[in-house]
């Protein structure tokens, strides 16, 4: 059957990629919509089309801020109300990965319901996790647009629970997030991230109040004030105002053991950084599932991470885990592995050994497979024929 998966903005460009990938290996017809690609970008499109069907106008202006935000906003919302629905002519199944901006989704799902059956992924149960003005102008009404599918896929148990107390009776599925493979690192990229003579703790991707970086730099002051030795490298895009956290380092004496790497950084680039890291920590202060993470749990580091959402679940010993928003304890879990090179080897083995039993993408896109049959089969309840 032919499917079309919808991420406009590409939030998660990796996990699309991975499960049109697998889809497309069960014999499917898949296309991915999203914007068009950009240099950051490392999707290659195996056994499925890519079309750069969104934010094409507003993807080619130059800059940013604001007014491009504006832009983008405008575009979408007249796309929603009136642009061509070409791309998705024929799909049995539109699956609609992210929902950028309630206010103009809206509009694309009344005008999609009429003709498919529509699912969508709910990642996180709060919406664009609450951070910042802008991420609080798109989760605004989204939970209200769920009724509107006829499948919701969630990636854990947490999710669903948080979608029954909210009321929605949309049927929902579960399929695990498998781990996701970055794009090598060449000569250049690890050129540019040399090795260090210190064990080196990691925290990558996107930099956002609720990952907790500022609580990570709270801990790595009280380990370095006590006197640990080691590095910590920052390898991502800050999305909140970190100079305070940084010159709070460098004030402290310690600016030579902090590494930056701040900017849009390609995954060959990233994948330099995780080949690098000894212990990866994930200071989040909630989350339901988490990408980076399991982007990371195949290069023998150590784990670190707090116990909110999918960290709660992980097989014990996987991870080292503490009390999410607490800076001391986190010091206390990074002591042992820093102090210790047996233990950080012992805890990379079982990251290892976890990331082989988190699953594979064919098995995710069976499970998502099968939640397509049931939204076909509302659809149908519904009155349309798809």
């Amino acid at each position: 059957m032919k499917i079309v998966m919808a991420d406009p903005s590409l939030f998660t460009g990796r996990y699309d990629d991975a499960l049109c990938g697998g889809l497309a290996r069960r014999g499917h017809d898949v296309v991915l919509a999203g914007r068009p690609l950009r240099a950051t970008d490392a999707i290659v499109p195996e056994g499925y089309r890519y079309a750069p069907r969104f934010f094409r106008a507003s993807e080619a202006l130059s800059g940013g801020g604001k007014v491009k935000q504006a832009v983008k906003a405008a575009e979408y919302l007249a796309d929603a109300l009136a642009g061509p629905r070409g791309i998705f002519a024929g799909a049995a199944v539109v699956h609609w990965q992210w929902l950028p901006f309630a206010l103009a989704d809206g509009h694309w799902l009344r005008r999609l319901r009429r003709t498919h059956a529509l699912v969508h992924t709910v990642h996180n149960a709060k919406p664009f996790h609450g951070d910042g003005a802008k991420e609080a102008m798109q989760g605004s009404g989204y939970f209200d647009l769920l009724a509107q599918f006829d499948g919701l896929i969630v990636h854990g148990e947490e999710t669903k629970a948080v979608l029954e107390e909210r009321g929605i009776t949309v049927p929902v599925s579960i399929v695990p997030h498998p781990p996701m493979a970055l794009a090598q690192a060449g000569p250049d990229d690890l050129a540019a991230v040399p090795p260090s003579t210190r064990p080196r703790l990691v925290f990558f991707g996107t930099i956002k109040p609720y990952k907790g970086f500022d609580l990570l730099i709270e801990a790595a002051l009280q380990l370095w004030g006590e006197g640990a030795d080691f590095d910590l490298a920052v390898a991502g895009q800050p999305f909140m105002a970190i100079d305070a956290l940084v010159s709070r380092v460098r004030t402290a004496g310690f600016g030579e053991r902090l590494i930056l790497d701040l900017g849009f950084l390609t995954e060959p680039r990233l994948d330099a950084h995780l080949r690098r890291a000894d212990i990866l920590v994930f200071p989040y202060r909630h989350i339901d599932s988490s990408g980076a993470f399991l982007s990371a749990c195949h290069y023998g580091a150590a784990m670190v991470t707090s116990d909110s959402g999918m960290f709660a679940r992980l097989p014990e010993g996987a991870a080292s885990l503490f009390p999410a928003g607490d800076a001391g304890a986190l010091a206390a879990a990074l002591r042992p592995l820093i102090a210790d090179p047996v233990a950080r080897e012992r805890a990379g083995q079982a990251a290892l050994t976890l990331g082989q039993q988190l699953g594979s993408w064919d098995e995710a896109a069976a499970q998502s497979e099968a939640a397509y049959g049931r939204a076909i089969a509302a659809a149908r309840g519904r009155g349309i024929g798809a």
